[in-house]
């Protein structure tokens, strides 16, 4: 089992590399970015649930099928992969404003990475770690003290930075606004950047490859958007935007 979960690992990690490279030349059609020739299309708030929700369906079936799903270490680690997937697939939905549509084909291919993700997280903590790796004593460790709380701050600078985003105008105003608050006075995309930052630590908590492709393909995933929104801000705003000196994703350095 070991040896295929290691081959997976290294394709999802090629993969990621690939899908960096293409989404500099390719735009996934929804948000902001939306685009009616990626087809047809739900909308944005059913879209986000079916395509995040099995992140945390899978999650929670490979923790209830396990020999070790009432091991401390293992039950903290999917809590907390859980609480994410918890908020994305069914609070931020429900937040979202505006009547914005969200293409099915992105939805599959959403849901078709949360279910492998899910596998190579869910696997490694409840099938693949070794057996004497997550004792309860690993919740007292230095990688998973330091972990969660990058885990923490990434969830909440996330967070912040979606309502920053939701409360740029008020109802009825269709003017385009600069974000200003938060970690936007250092990044275009700090929703993005908190985003990075919580898979981060998550890769740090559990100190797994597993991990560690996730927070690849985080950035690979939200690097190349970020550069097409800072792009746009770019031509929309012009000077007003470029005098900020902000970054794409990552402060002071992407």
């Amino acid at each position: 089992m070991t040896k295929y979960f290691d081959t997976l690992l290294i394709a999802m990690a090629v993969l990621a590399v690939v899908v960096f490279v293409a989404l500099h030349f390719v735009t996934a059609g929804y948000g902001m970015m939306y685009n009616k020739r990626w087809g047809a299309t739900v909308n944005n708030r059913l879209g986000w649930v079916l395509m995040e929700a099995p992140a945390f369906v899978g999650m929670s079936a490979l923790w209830w099928a396990s020999e070790r799903k009432v091991e401390a270490a293992p039950m903290v680690m999917a809590i907390l992969f859980l609480i994410h997937y918890f908020q994305r697939s069914f609070v931020f939905p429900m937040l979202i404003r505006g009547k914005g549509r969200m293409p099915w084909t992105i939805i599959l291919m959403g849901a078709v990475f949360n279910c492998i993700n899910a596998a190579m997280q869910g696997g490694w903590i409840f099938y693949v770690s070794p057996l004497e790796l997550y004792r309860d004593s690993w919740l007292c460790s230095t990688p998973f003290v330091l972990g969660a709380a990058v885990f923490f701050a990434g969830m909440a600078i996330n967070i912040h930075s979606d309502s920053v985003i939701r409360n740029l105008r008020r109802p009825g105003d269709t003017r385009h606004y600069i974000p200003r608050r938060g970690m936007y006075r250092y990044v275009s995309s700090a929703n993005y950047f908190g985003e990075f930052v919580e898979w981060t630590g998550f890769a740090i908590l559990t100190w797994s490859w597993a991990g560690a492709v996730f927070a690849l393909w985080t950035f690979a995933n939200l690097a190349p958007r970020a550069e097409t929104i800072h792009k746009r801000y770019c031509k929309e705003f012009g000077d007003e935007f470029r005098q900020l000196r902000l970054k794409r994703i990552i402060p002071y350095i992407y």
